[in-house]
């Protein structure tokens, strides 16, 4: 659902753009509470993970296919605040090294993308997760149901932006209809990779995500006949080891961006396809960074296709796990440094001594 440059006008591109800046900003204060020794290892990992599977575009209807947007498993393993930067991360590295999404829609994309996915998803989980029964499956069908949800949100929210700003005369109500309905399908992927992702990470490390603390049942044992609730475990949440996790995830990443996106299917995804058939793409405009050498998921020069692709993703999952995680070990390291009071206590020390 990359918008691109020329799709909505230079008006509402850029209260989008005011508004996306906002978000981020609100964001990164937020994400300075949400990331600690649990998520900070890991949100640049899920930045690189949402990057590698958007591009596996998969086939929902004759014609049309569908990728993964990723606010909701990003809200979901990392908390909200920390998800809309993952996403905004992801939608800059795609639109400045690879020419996909609009540099001057970029805010239109983060607002869409980012900001309304993650927003609808999360606010979907967690009221699910309070009516169900407080177990991990149940964190596993609540990702499910917002993931599935939170895709023809951002549907919607395209319609609305592109009544107030679109640069063709079209029908509002033929768009959201076509948009609405094609995205319903493509949700349906997106609730199943979601459930997947946030179902593997709970069965081998569930303290990992963000979504699921507290909501996990004690373990109970019999002593003299009566139920009691266990004594939690010896080893702290800080002391375990995210290696192992962090590993499997890059690795991941890495295999289905350089090697199982070849299979990708080659279909216009949603957006591409409702624009071409409603006239929405008339006044498209060509990317700013249509020449840049990773312009379209493909290395500049390199003629063998597969090992052009792949390399391309090989490099962008890369880029993405090195941008996203110098930015949120970098808010790590300031929450850590306004909270700890033997850091505050060194300074009013040293005034005091001065």
């Amino acid at each position: 659902m990359h918008v691109p440059d020329g799709f909505i006008d230079a008006p509402v591109s850029a209260v989008t753009g005011v508004v996306a800046a906002g978000a981020v900003a609100v964001s990164l204060k937020g994400a300075r509470r949400e990331l600690d020794e649990r998520t900070a290892p890991l949100a640049g990992l899920v930045a690189a993970f949402i990057f590698a599977v958007q591009m596996l575009n998969f086939p929902v209807a004759a014609g049309t296919s569908g990728h993964l947007l990723g606010g909701a498993l990003a809200a979901i393993l990392v908390g909200p605040f920390t998800g809309v930067l993952c996403v905004s991360v992801v939608l800059l590295m795609q639109g400045v090294l690879f020419a996909d999404g609009g540099l001057t829609a970029l805010g239109v994309n983060i607002t869409d993308m980012a900001i309304v996915t993650t927003v609808v998803a999360y606010l979907v989980f967690r009221g699910l997760v309070k009516v169900l029964p407080r177990t991990r499956r149940s964190v596993t069908v609540s990702s499910f149901v917002a993931a599935l949800l939170s895709v023809p949100a951002a549907a919607l929210a395209f319609t609305f932006l592109y009544a107030l700003g679109g640069t063709t005369d079209v029908s509002i109500g033929k768009v959201a209809t076509a948009m609405i309905g094609v995205h319903v399908l493509i949700g349906i992927g997106e609730a199943a990779i979601t459930a997947l992702t946030v179902g593997a990470v709970i069965a081998v490390r569930p303290d990992l995500v963000y979504g699921a603390r507290g909501l996990t049942q004690k373990l109970k044992l019999r002593v003299g006949g009566e139920l009691v609730d266990a004594e939690p475990a010896a080893v702290p949440v800080a002391a375990r080891s995210h290696r192992k996790v962090w590993i499997a995830g890059l690795v991941t990443s890495l295999v289905l961006a350089g090697f199982v996106s070849f299979y990708a299917s080659a279909n216009p995804d949603g957006l591409e396809k409702v624009a071409a058939d409603k006239g929405i793409d008339k006044r498209a405009e060509e990317h700013a960074a249509a020449e840049s050498p990773l312009a379209d998921y493909g290395v500049k020069d390199i003629t063998d296709a597969r090992l052009s692709g792949g390399l391309a993703g090989v490099i962008g999952v890369g880029g993405t796990v090195v941008a996203g995680s110098a930015v949120f070990w970098s808010l790590r390291r300031r929450r850590t440094t306004d909270t700890d009071p033997a850091s505050t206590a060194s300074v009013t020390s040293a005034s005091e001594s001065a």
